[in-house]
């Protein structure tokens, strides 16, 4: 089988220098483009970065007690038979 290039050692480090950077660049834009919201803090330097930041991390811990309320037991649906 061949190997990938995300399996290579190496890759994922890469990946997340990338991705990294792409984000520093974009919180970095908002010196040079003005940023008008219709409260006050939506005006703060990163702010948006921030928000999706809070928000991203808020969805995985609801995820994850959502997970804890409604999930089964492995032989839920009759047991482990190996037909």
């Amino acid at each position: 089988m061949k190997s990938r290039w995300l399996d290579r050692p190496g890759s994922l480090r890469r990946v997340t220098v990338a991705a990294v950077v792409a984000l520093a660049l974009v919180v970095a834009a908002q010196l040079v483009v003005p940023v008008y919201g219709h409260f006050a803090p939506e005006a703060w330097f990163g702010f948006a970065a921030a928000y999706g930041f809070l928000a991203c991390v808020g969805m995985v811990l609801v995820a994850r007690l959502m997970g804890l309320l409604l999930k089964r037991p492995d032989d839920y649906y009759g047991g482990s038979d190996d037909a």
